[in-house]
Parts: structure tokens; sequence; C-alpha cells
């Protein structure tokens, strides 16, 4: 098997489209398929089912995805082993988060990274789902969801509070907020059938039978909708104590806690760049506790 052939079907297998691979690794689509049909006539095998849809990995692309990950993240490694034996303190960082986090804390507490780190550049990616770090989409990930796959480091990087929250308009223009009336106040939240994991459903903790009027899968859409008075919702603190026009409502009764968990590949805390973010993010998390953890 040529590498070039396995950089092309794990280019496929992750974006499912023969357009977007092709986008990927600056070559045209037809290039793309047709060295895909080679590598499928070379083993003998069919490696993705063609559908309207995209392409699906097969039992046997599963089996061939594995090793080519192995094999990429080897090559990666030596490559950066090689390269950066006396720069180790440069190259490509990515990260995946989600994107309040991403957007409101991570980013802007960046300034210092730079300062000390110049070289080193970083990708924010920001993800609606979980990060495929075994299919390298990031070196490392930042999830509220704890990943089952034993074969990845993982840490705890911090707690963080989200409370409810309205603007001062909504509040000047509606009766009074009580726990008692949840139910009945004009609602913003996520589409429930499109979360990605629980931990996104704030229902129970509210313990109201909330239904939203205007819903989103996009935090930022829905601190906006909260920000213009026309509803109210829970946020992230870190998020909405930072905006003068948010106040608390029954911060009292409701005081939600979730989890950040930072994850990477064992082959990816091996290289010098990684382990700077990482550690940098650490240290970032526990020195800003105050805004992770106002209460």
């Amino acid at each position: 098997m040529k590498w070039d052939d396995i950089r092309i079907f794990l280019s496929v297998a992750r974006t499912e489209k023969l357009s977007e691979a092709a986008k990927q690794l600056s070559i045209d689509s037809s290039t793309v398929s047709r060295r895909l049909h080679g590598l499928e006539e070379s083993l003998k095998t069919k490696l993705f089912e063609r559908t309207l849809d995209g392409h699906h990995l097969t039992n046997d692309g599963k089996t061939l995805l594995d090793a080519a990950h192995k094999m990429e993240q080897q090559a990666i490694w030596a490559y950066d082993k090689v390269t950066l034996d006396n720069a180790e303190h440069a190259g490509l960082v990515k990260i995946g988060l989600t994107e309040a986090f991403g957007s409101y804390f991570i980013a802007p507490n960046f300034v210092e990274f730079h300062r000390q780190y110049p070289d080193i550049k970083i990708d924010f990616l920001q993800f609606n789902r979980d990060v495929k770090i075994s299919r390298n989409e990031a070196d490392i990930a930042i999830s509220i969801v704890k990943p089952k796959n034993a074969s990845l480091i993982v840490q705890t990087l911090s707690n963080y509070q989200l409370q409810l929250y309205a603007s001062h308009r909504y509040i000047e223009e509606n009766p009074p907020i009580s726990q008692n009336n949840l139910a009945h106040q004009r609602w913003t939240s996520y589409v429930d059938d499109l979360l990605f994991t629980e931990q996104l459903s704030f229902n129970r903790d509210l313990q109201a039978n909330i239904t939203p009027d205007y819903r989103s899968t996009s935090v930022t859409s829905q601190y906006a909708l909260i920000k213009s008075g026309i509803a109210i919702g829970i946020l992230p603190c870190f998020m909405a104590d930072q905006d003068p026009n948010l106040v608390k409502i029954c911060s009292s009764e409701i005081n939600i806690e979730r989890t950040f968990y930072l994850i990477t590949h064992p082959e990816n805390k091996r290289l010098s760049r990684v382990n700077i973010v990482w550690n940098y993010l650490k240290t970032l998390t526990e020195q800003q506790q105050h805004l992770l953890m106002p209460n």
C-alpha cells in the first residue's frame, strides 16, 4: 500500500465525501475516486458503501481505518521528531473544543501563550459533538463528555457552573421570575433531538416543565436571544457574567455544574508542543477558577 493512497482513504473516511476529501488534499475529486478504487482493487475488498449522502465505511474499511490511524500517527511523530528536534517550541497544535468555551474563555486567554511561545500555532476547532481524537480531528480535545476509549489520555480539566440569566429588558417587561413560575416564562434552549450529550439538557436541573419558545443548536444564538430580551435561558457563567446586560435569576435555587475533560492520544503526548499547550490549558483553568466556578 502506498502512503498517498492511505492519506486519501483517511480523508474520505473522515469527511465521508469525495469532494470534501479532495478539497482537504488539494487534488480533484476524480483523482480521489480513482486512487480509492485502486486501493480497493489492490486489497481485493470493498472499503466504502457508496450512497447518495456519502461514502460510509464497510467492516473491512473500519479494520483498515484502525491500522491507517496508527500509520498516520507514527508518520506525524517521526516527521516532528526529525524536523523539530532543534525547534521543539514550534509547529501547529489543533484544539477541538466547545463553542462557548473556545470563544469566551480559551481564545481570549491565549495572549500570554503567544508571548511565551510565538512559534506555536493554534487551530481552535469548534465542534457541536464529540471530537474524534483517535481519527486525528484534533491533537487535544476539551469535552464535556468523558470518553470511554481506554487508549486515550484523559484528565479532568475543570468543573464549571451554569445559571439562569435574563436581560434587564426582560425583567422590566415581565412579572417577577421565581422558581414557581419558570414554566410560564419564555425560554431559549437547545434542540433536544439534536443534542450529542445529555450534559446539555437542563430540565432535570431546573425541576420544572420547560418548553422553549426559541431553540438553537448554538449556545451563541441562545446568548443573543437572552441578551435581546426575548427569552431567558441557561448559560455558562464564564460566558454570561462578562455581560452587564444580563442578570442571574434564582441563583440560590438554580446552580448547575458540569465538567470539562482534557483529552489526547498517547502518540500526541510525545510531542513537545502538544505538552506545552496541554500544560498551559491546565494552568489557565486553575488560575481562572473565579470565572469558571464563581459561586
